[in-house]
């Protein structure tokens, strides 16, 4: 099911569901000492479950399912409900971020499986063809229409879950969507072939920002904390647990559209008052149960929170009319929508604009928002249609407000110097490149952006270890409208050894039984001569697609040195978890046995030419 334009199906999303348990400590204190927990507590002897969801970067522009149970299995066999409400999410918006979804009590004892169940009914899932973003529907390996979804996956002997009062754990789940989803663009609709499966892990592979979101309880001025009611998404009701949020002096906040920082803001908040919509990002401190927020937003800040808002990125400029495409539509009175078609939004001179990603953010004018710039414009949407929830909108923010978020850009470097580099560009913000219409960026109309030759200002970074041909990755904003060039002014810089890499690898419907030509506790080697290999052979690099079988050598797949990891076997209605590498291919090892083979190899990590390593933090392999 896999089409020909490999790339898309590789890049697919994954996200995470990471739990983390801590204990309630008893005495039915209303919140545990950690300041993360349900608004009640009168289990002595149980733990506080915290579930974060999050997405890897990939193709889908939308993966809107509802996620309607996540159940824990004891050892005794005993099913622990961990989740309090059905809740729909869009994977495809978490990909740069972790989400808290929902804080509840289970009792103490040892776990040793998950149950995730998805409802596929309603779900909306876009992918993009030719720079458009085009409707696709799923379906099992049997070609049938999917629904409710059960994915269970067991832990192996050696890391099963184990809470108890006073003993803080981590559980980590990751639904890898890259390697369990095929897409197929020659159909119509888009057809994408899910194989569900969890990977699970006693640790957080990936570290990434965190948001917290909820209505706000209490401000502790003097601590300088919040407490919120854990509500995470887009959701409107329900409760999903307390978490309590630090702030410093560096905290950066905007509360109803105004800026402040450090104790002014929590001043704010706190006469914003009591159920104020709050969304703050930092990290979690997983000994201690600590978030440390960077970012807090409140009021109408919070995209959808009292005012309309749209997501995306600027794909076309004409005047004052900006066009998002393939965005995130945000009402207040309905909640969010992905929008597959244009969104027409309209700003003026009184339109308030800010730069963020900067501590404190900055103020910009209407004329700094230019075509590739990622944006959140708050005002009044509407469909253009009425009942067509995901086609065309319009947004009007003459009166309102439009936030420039960092964007990251992707690209091949034609040549480097101090100061700057230009760049054939590939992708913004995960977008290609095909989707953007660089009319009037340029100070004339010879000077627009040009993507073939793309002229990034990166003053202040080291670009030295830069060489030509090479994909790199740049974070930053592209220059004012009508003001290229330079088209785009760097703050960050990623470079060709520090990419993710992902190396997958599909065997024809009958798979092989012999995939490896190396296979022991310390590393494997892929057949890459076995006739049995189908269409999917590559390694991607950023946007480097590499062919595989084109290689001097098939690359060594080895664990990583230090730091977490998780692998995965699956094979029908079962999935088995391994945090070591050995055990991994040594459960590996028995499954192979003749008589079973395997369809597909999915690696993910980092990748190193000069050796020809893959250091692999997470393996998902497909038997049968």
């Amino acid at each position: 099911m896999f089409t020909s334009r490999i790339h898309a199906a590789l890049k697919s999303c994954a996200f995470t569901l990471v739990l983390f348990l801590s204990a309630c400590g008893g005495g039915g204190s209303s919140s545990p000492t950690s300041g993360i927990g349900p608004p009640t507590t009168q289990c002595v002897d149980c733990g506080t479950t915290i579930v974060a969801i999050t997405d890897a970067d990939g193709d889908f522009l939308s993966y809107s399912v509802d996620v309607t149970s996540l159940k824990l299995k004891k050892a005794n066999g005993t099913l622990v409900e961990t989740l309090p409400a059905t809740t729909r999410i869009d994977f495809a918006r978490l990909v740069d971020l972790t989400e808290l979804f929902t804080a509840a009590t289970i009792p103490s004892g040892e776990y040793v499986a998950a149950t995730l169940r998805l409802d596929y009914s309603n779900a909306d899932i876009s992918v993009e063809q030719s720079g458009a973003p085009v409707a696709a529907r799923t379906v099992d390996a049997s070609g049938n229409a999917l629904g409710a979804v059960d994915v269970t996956v067991t832990l192996d002997n050696r890391h099963h879950l184990r809470v108890a009062p006073g003993r803080p754990a981590l559980f980590t789940l990751d639904f890898n969507l890259a390697a369990t989803n095929a897409v197929d663009l020659t159909t119509t609709p888009a057809t994408v072939t899910v194989t569900p499966a969890l990977v699970a892990s006693l640790d957080l592979v990936d570290q990434k920002d965190i948001r917290v979101r909820g209505p706000l309880v209490s401000v502790d001025k003097t601590a300088g904390t919040y407490i919120v009611d854990l509500r995470p998404f887009h959701m409107r009701a329900q409760r999903f647990g307390e978490v309590t949020v630090r702030t410093d002096a560096s905290t950066t906040f905007e509360v109803n559209g105004t800026n402040y920082t450090g104790s002014a803001g929590l001043d704010a908040l706190a006469a914003a008052g009591a159920g104020t919509v709050t969304a703050a990002f930092g990290t979690l401190t997983t000994a201690t149960r600590e978030f440390d927020a960077a970012s807090v937003f409140a009021g109408t800040s919070v995209p959808g929170a009292g005012v309309d808002t749209v997501i995306g990125e600027v794909i076309a400029r004409t005047g004052d009319i900006l066009t998002v495409r393939g965005g995130s539509v945000i009402r207040d009175s309905d909640g969010a929508h992905f929008a597959r078609g244009n969104v027409s939004v309209t700003i003026g001179p009184n339109t308030r604009v800010v730069k963020g990603g900067t501590s404190p953010a900055t103020m910009a004018a209407p004329a700094d928002i230019s075509v590739g710039q990622s944006i959140e414009a708050f005002g009044a949407a509407t469909p253009v249609i009425a009942a067509s929830m995901s086609g065309d909108w319009t947004l009007d923010a003459t009166a309102g407000r439009v936030r420039m978020n960092p964007t990251p850009i992707y690209g091949f470097v034609k040549s480097a110097s101090t100061g700057g580099l230009t760049l054939q560009l590939d992708s913004i913000a995960g977008r290609k490149v095909s989707a953007f219409e660089f009319a009037g960026t340029g100070t004339s109309a010879a000077m627009d952006a040009d993507p073939a030759n793309y002229e990034v200002a990166a003053s202040g970074l080291d670009l030295s270890n830069l060489s030509t041909g090479e994909p790199t990755k740049l974070i930053g904003f592209p220059a004012p409208f009508g003001m290229a060039p330079p088209d785009f002014t760097a703050r960050t810089l990623v470079e060709f050894r520090r990419l993710p890499a992902m190396l997958s690898l599909a065997w024809n419907p009958e798979g092989t039984t012999v995939p490896f030509v190396s296979q022991n506790p310390t590393g494997l080697v892929l057949d890459l001569a076995n006739p049995a290999i189908g269409r999917l052979h590559v390694l991607t690099i950023g946007p480097r697609v590499l062919n595989l079988q084109t290689l001097p050598a098939s690359p060594s797949i080895v664990p990583p040195a230090d730091g977490p990891s998780a692998y995965l076997i699956v094979m029908r209605d079962e999935s088995h978890a391994f945090h070591d590498f050995a055990d991994f291919v040594a459960e590996l090892g028995m499954r192979l046995n003749g008589s079973t083979v395997m369809l597909h190899f999915n690696a993910t990590g980092s990748y190193n030419g000069d050796t020809n390593v893959m250091t692999a933090r997470s393996i998902t392999v497909i038997l049968k």
